[in-house]
């Protein structure tokens, strides 16, 4: 299920969520929502014991491709998992901040 940037915003400002990014190295360092965990896709099966079952978790990642395809395997293995909808991209077209401060920038594949 997708979540759309204002909704993720709203939520993670309230402290009800936990937010993923599963980018890459270089795509986190480029630009990154405030508060996210950093979480490479290549490594996300292997880290699912660290993410908390009991709090919502929003994937994030570019477009929402891939973070769309890790909220689905989340929520098929019991998850309250969601994707940011249009992911990134979205995320900044609404003139949400990214950090560091400043930082608009979401690096290309």
């Amino acid at each position: 299920m997708d979540l759309p940037p204002e909704k993720v915003k709203e939520l993670q400002d309230a402290g009800e969520i936990q937010l993923v990014d599963v980018r890459e190295d270089y795509e986190w360092n480029a630009g990154r929502i405030a508060g996210a965990r950093h979480v490479e896709i290549a490594v996300l099966r292997s880290e699912a014991a660290t993410i908390d079952r009991t709090t919502p978790v929003v994937f994030v990642c570019r477009t929402g491709a891939r973070s769309g395809m890790a909220a689905q395997a989340f929520r098929a293995s019991g998850y309250d998992a969601y994707n940011l909808e249009g992911g990134l991209v979205a995320w900044t077209a609404r003139g949400l901040a990214l950090e560091p401060d400043g930082s608009a920038y979401v690096a290309d594949h």
